[in-house]
């Protein structure tokens, strides 16, 4: 435990991009990395100067997945210490990155192994690179896509895509992950970094609490019946105005009625002024 810097934070034009650094090991999570992930989160759900965060890989890897001598064999005879791993390692993936109050996009730029798809699918939005090589290869060591993975591609994929990958371990590319519905889109490696940057800037400049609710609107209404969703929606729609102090209705609609933007074809922050 003796690594630090294995996460790294930069933030420019209101987007803060968190980098897995272990490049020598595929970025892959180690329980340092897990312990500094969860440290990072938390500070910028409070910082200031990003809207939006966009989570990537050093070197020519996103995540080879956990740190399997790290992580499985390191802490096999401790296990209160992997218990309390464990619980960080899937609380940041899988609740905190899905819930976090702001947008989230993964740029995959190289390998996403294992560990690495509850990433992926935590975040908001994700966009890979062709070149990527995207694959579970637990089934390879007579294990299987366990923790919060199971649940990860259940989320997001068809089954017959899901127990294909998972039951053959076979890897798949960058444009195979947004044909099946893993990814948004894939880009060559080249034009990647830009290609997201562009959304995630683009999404910075939208009104925070109208993304926030977006989040939540969709995440909590996939849990509940059609009229909880709604009665659910009527009070996120109370919340956001109380918020934003009418500003949707005073500024939003008021401006697209007195002809400085419309909606379909541009934002608000965008009107004339």
């Amino acid at each position: 435990m003796s690594e630090s810097n294995t996460v790294t934070v930069s933030i420019e034009n209101a987007v803060a991009t968190v980098t897995l650094n272990r490049p020598h090991k595929r970025n892959a999570m180690s329980p340092t990395l897990h312990i500094e992930m969860v440290d990072v989160l938390e500070k910028l759900r409070y910082e200031k100067t990003s809207r939006v965060v966009v989570i990537t890989g050093a070197g020519e890897s996103f995540c080879a997945g956990m740190d399997l001598k790290q992580f499985f064999m390191d802490l096999k005879d401790d296990p209160a210490e992997f218990d309390r791993i464990y619980r960080m390692a899937t609380e940041w993936r899988f609740r905190t990155l899905r819930y976090y109050p702001k947008p989230t996009i993964a740029m995959v730029n190289g390998y996403c192994f294992g560990g690495a798809f509850s990433i992926v699918e935590g975040c908001d939005l994700a966009f890979a690179a062709k070149e990527a090589t995207f694959g579970l290869s637990e089934v390879n060591f007579k294990h299987y896509p366990g923790g919060s993975v199971s649940k990860s591609l259940a989320n997001l994929m068809r089954p017959r895509d899901a127990l294909y990958y998972a039951m053959t371990g076979r890897p798949f590319k960058g444009d195979r992950a947004a044909e099946i519905g893993f990814i948004n889109a894939a880009y060559p490696l080249a034009e990647l970094r830009d290609e997201v940057m562009a959304l995630a800037q683009e999404i910075a400049s939208k009104d925070p609490d109208a993304l926030h609710a977006c989040k939540d609107g969709y995440r909590f209404s996939l849990e509940m019946s059609a009229d909880a969703a709604i009665n659910y929606a009527a009070a996120k729609s109370d919340q956001l105005t109380l918020r934003q102090k009418d500003s949707w209705r005073s500024e939003g609609i008021g401006d697209f009625l007195d002809g400085k933007y419309r909606p379909g074809l541009g934002g608000h922050e965008k009107a004339e002024k």
